[in-house]
């Protein structure tokens, strides 16, 4: 076999001096990010046209004129998915922060350009929505997940960063590490906009570790003309298990849009994977009018890059595609660049039009350079989603540590920006999920919390077997109920199920009135972050409905609609349909934490993380609840519930 890695210097890599590609490594950055000096703006004018001359003209023919002639609308599409209509929650006055610089939304659509009556919040209720055990920056504005991975015994977690305020802005990459996923120790800003190529933004990205323990680090900067711009960075010290100081390649930028690519329309690579003929790959996001894309490169040494011919997949419809990430799955963790017959990939895409992450599972073939659904109705961008709430701009790494794929996902907040600037911060990352293939329907993924926050559980109280009669409300008594881990279970009562009519009636979550729309058999589960009247209540709970010959279509929903009686938060119904297989009964878990509630369903076949505001069910008034609502069958409970210890989260400090 060919060296695989022809780049690597005979330095050994432990040398603190080491700089893994040559001409010579960049002194490492300052962490502070300078101010934006002048630049040759007519010099790199020309250096990207030309780029985007050379590095492409031997793929013109190819990639471009599948787009020039139409035929990505008959040969790339997912399935006859017909164009997307976007959500009537895009659809504003004024563009939120973001779109112009061509990237998502990055406040929240719901108020943008909208006048909104605001709400007098205090100190103290905006003190209480910090989470106690999610990761988030001391301060200020964080976005997406980047670059995470498993480094000599820490877990690194890299993320876009406003170090100047609690709006998007500013954008740079902060670093913390972890040994465990759930304690941390925050860093110094790993790269700041400081090059032509990156002025506008050190956006997101992906690592990579080669099997000779070089870390690559690829991502988007947006250049001084606002052109997204591919670039490479690496550590300055390998030896360093923090990685603590960054080096941009001096050759950068290494790629730049190819002519029939929007210079806004291109970003985001992905974790590179080996092949076969002994070279790297990764894609990268892109659209062509409303078609959504990924483009493939191939290169050998990090440094000289092929545009490979065709697309790796497109689907008409669905807008930019953002954040692209495909992996192999199974039962168990597999490296990014496991291959072969019988292994099953999945796409992921987070979709800009409707800022929600969308996953598909089929087949990638190398040779062919393409990914092909395995059903083509539930092709990425039309069909399930990683989560059914606010989860977005998501990443994973295969922790090669304990073998496992583990998924980081960015939320943000559903209040105004005038809260957050009040407050000082916004956004926090979910709990890290396990990622692994659901073998019981083929289709679905399970994503479960790491197993690393169970190490947060103090005190318990167990629940067996409460029955819970229709249109009641059942309090548990397991104190404040403002950090905790909810394990339950629910069973309808047999004979009403029997007896219920069948329906051709559908329910939909969001179109539905909420928990407090009732129905034969639902909806029935949790009020939690209630106070005691419930004039506060955040319902999350399971709807059934009784369909032809006997057959039961389960949903599952978060209602916010009465979570707060702040008048500037979103107050959506969220939710979607859950596989419920036979022989299981209907399961929940639950992490509570402050302002954020994080639903998983049936194992994780369907999860929904919802922010949440209130006013009076904060501190030792959060109280929770059992309730059921449906008009014809009692259920029955079993529930463990846990209060939640804090994470250790501190800041860096020199020695």
């Amino acid at each position: 076999m060919a060296e695989p890695y022809p780049y690597r210097s005979h330095v050994d890599q432990e040398d603190p001096a080491y700089a893994p590609l040559p001409g010579g490594a960049e002194e490492p950055k300052g962490h502070r990010a300078p101010a934006k000096a002048a630049v040759l703006a007519g010099l790199s004018l020309l250096l990207v046209a030309g780029m985007m001359i050379g590095f492409f003209t031997d793929t013109r023919s190819d990639v471009c004129a599948q787009v020039d002639d139409g035929r990505l609308w008959t040969t790339c599409r997912g399935g006859a998915a017909g164009p997307r209509p976007i959500p009537a929650e895009t659809m504003v006055g004024m563009a939120p922060r973001g779109v112009k610089e061509g990237v998502s939304a990055k406040s929240n659509r719901i108020f943008a350009g909208v006048n909104v009556r605001g709400f007098p919040w205090n100190n103290s209720m905006l003190s209480w929505q910090r989470t106690a055990f999610h990761f988030q920056p001391e301060k200020n504005w964080m976005n997406d997940p980047n670059g995470p991975m498993y480094y000599k015994g820490w877990y690194h977690f890299f993320y876009q960063y406003n170090p100047d305020g609690a709006v998007w802005g500013n954008i740079v990459w902060g670093h913390a590490v972890s040994e465990d996923l759930i304690h941390w120790l925050h860093l110094p800003l790993a790269m700041v906009a400081d090059q032509w190529y990156d002025i506008n933004g050190v956006w997101s990205g992906s690592a990579t570790i080669l099997p000779d323990g070089q870390v690559i680090m690829l991502y988007t900067g947006s250049s001084n003309e606002s052109v997204q711009l591919q670039n490479l960075a690496y550590p300055a010290n390998l030896s360093d298990p923090l990685l603590v100081d960054w080096v941009k390649y001096p050759g950068n930028p290494i790629l730049a849009p190819p002519p029939c690519i929007n210079k806004l329309d291109f970003r985001d690579p992905t974790t590179a994977w080996y092949t076969s003929g002994g070279k790297w790959r990764f894609a990268i996001g892109a659209k062509v009018n409303k078609t959504g894309m990924s483009l493939v490169y191939e290169t050998e040494d990090f440094k000289n890059y092929e545009l490979l011919p065709g697309l790796l997949h497109a689907v008409p419809g669905t807008g930019m595609w953002e954040c692209v990430d495909l992996y192999p799955i199974s039962e168990n963790g597999l490296d990014t660049s496991e291959n072969g017959p019988g292994v099953k990939h999945v796409m992921k895409v987070s979709l800009d039009d409707d800022r929600h992450d969308y996953y598909a599972i089929g087949t990638y073939n190398e040779k062919a350079n393409t990914w092909v659904p395995d059903d083509p109705e539930i092709d990425v961008g039309i069909g399930i989603r990683y989560d059914y709430g606010i989860f977005y701009a998501s990443k994973t790494f295969y922790d090669q540590n304990k073998r496992r794929r583990i998924l980081w996902g960015w939320i943000t907040e559903s209040d105004s920006e005038v809260a957050d600037v009040q407050k000082g911060w916004a956004s926090l990352q979910g709990i890290p999920r396990t990622v692994v293939l659901d073998t019981k329907t083929g289709s679905n993924l399970l994503q479960w919390p790491v197993e690393e926050v169970e190490s947060l559980r103090l005190s318990s109280k167990e629940f067996d077997g409460i029955e819970v009669k229709t249109g009641t409300v059942v309090p548990l008594d397991v104190g404040t109920a403002t950090q905790m881990d909810i394990v339950a279970e629910f069973e309808l009562d047999k004979q009403a199920l029997e007896a219920t009519p069948e329906a051709d009636a559908d329910y939909s979550c969001g179109a539905s009135g909420g928990a407090s729309q009732r129905g034969a058999l639902g909806p029935f589960g949790l009020l939690v972050l209630a106070d005691d009247d419930l004039s506060e209540q955040t319902p999350v709970y399971f709807y059934v409905v009784k369909g032809p010959n006997g057959t039961l279509k389960t949903s599952i929903c978060t209602d916010q609609s009465r979570s707060s009686e702040a008048t500037d938060v979103n107050k959506q119904v969220r939710g979607s349909f859950v596989p419920v297989l036979e022989g299981e009964k209907l399961s929940l878990r639950i992490l509570v934490d402050h302002s954020i509630v994080e639903t998983f369903a049936q194992g994780g076949r369907s999860c929904i993380t919802a922010r949440v505001y209130p006013t009076k069910a904060i501190y030792g008034a959060a109280r929770v609840f059992l309730f059921n609502n449906a008009t014809e069958a009692n259920v029955k409970a079993s529930l463990k519930i846990w209060q939640m210890n804090s994470a250790f989260i501190r800041p860096y400090s020199p020695q």
